[in-house]
């Protein structure tokens, strides 16, 4: 059965002593040099736009990478993934969801963990091009929950270019996921996501003065607040609960018709117990759960090496 018992991850070097310093010191320190992309504004049907960083080296097989909450193509979790991609003679496409580009969107909407129809329209848009024989699909964190989406929403009709996928650090419950920040000591990355939020709300508000309540949205503290008070309500859902239930990728997860390989640290401190599905790898077909003791959210780093284990990992799992 594809549920991996045993993960070939030995853990990070002495001073990433737990899942904290796993996911903190490599998101502020890590950095990956020599990336160039070429960028593409790709026009969506809805009046607004997509941002789409390519790196090519002249392949047949494109690499389409997700990036995380309020991550970007510049993230380097991202640059990783491309520049080890294009080492393996693969093109690679990072995408910038709404707003995270560098420029606000125009539309009132932003994006969020359920945004797979975006991704569609990616895809949908490469395909289209008619230069690639095979395509990968690999997402960090959120963009690993809109590319499960996706996959799951696909079933049988995914377009038949699309080989297989491959996530990490991946939220597959997001009211699991969204009930960690409310722990005391997640409190750092609450913040941090929170005020980054807020700004995009502000110059949404700037954009459109009757839609969003500023006076309210200086009172918000935490998520619960601010996914009832504006993520669902700006997506057409009811209240946080409302858009954690519908747009949870374990929804349909149960569809996925490719190889799909999910790696989720045990010690990842963004993630509950229903973000590791273990009844549905052991008894589904196509998604291989491998689930490592150590590399908290998006680490999983290598002692003096420039690809963390889990960049590889990946490689691997998309080029056997």
């Amino acid at each position: 059965m594809p549920l991996i018992e045993s993960s070939t991850y030995q853990g990070p070097p002495a001073y990433l002593f737990n899942g904290h310093f796993e996911t903190i010191i490599p998101s502020i320190f890590r950095k990956i040099e020599g990336v160039k992309y070429h960028r593409e504004r790709f026009n969506t049907t809805d009046g607004d736009f997509l941002d789409l960083d390519w790196s090519k080296v002249n392949s047949k097989k494109r690499l389409i990478i997700s990036h995380g909450l309020e991550g970007s193509s510049d993230r380097h979790y991202v640059k990783g993934l491309v520049k080890l991609a294009n080492s393996k003679n693969m093109d690679a496409l990072a995408w910038n969801n709404r707003s995270c580009s560098g420029e606000i969107n125009i539309a009132p909407k932003l994006y969020h963990h359920g945004a797979s129809d975006d991704l569609k329209a990616v895809i949908d848009h490469v395909i289209a091009q008619g230069s690639y024989n095979e395509i990968y699909l690999t997402g960090i964190s959120m963009g690993g929950a809109q590319t499960l989406k996706y996959l799951g929403e696909s079933g049988r009709n995914l377009p038949s270019q699309i080989k297989k996928a491959a996530v990490y650090s991946t939220p597959c419950n997001l009211a699991s996921s969204a009930a960690t920040l409310k722990l005391r000591k997640n409190a750092f990355y609450k913040k941090r996501f929170l005020g980054k939020l807020k700004v995009k709300m502000i110059n949404k508000a700037s954009q459109f003065p009757d839609l969003i309540d500023l006076q309210l949205l200086e009172k918000v503290n935490n998520f619960d607040q601010f996914d009832t008070h504006f993520t669902a309500p700006l997506h057409g859902f009811r209240d946080a609960s409302d858009f954690y239930k519908s747009v949870s990728a374990d929804n349909w997860m149960t569809e996925i018709q490719i190889p799909t390989l999910v790696v989720n640290a045990l010690n990842d401190p963004l993630l509950g117990d229903a973000c590791f599905p273990v009844e549905l790898a052991r008894n589904h077909p196509h998604l291989f759960l491998e689930t490592p003791k150590r590399g908290g959210h998006t680490g999983f780093v290598l002692k003096k090496q420039e690809f963390t284990w889990v960049e590889g990992r990946i490689m691997q799992f998309l080029k056997d």
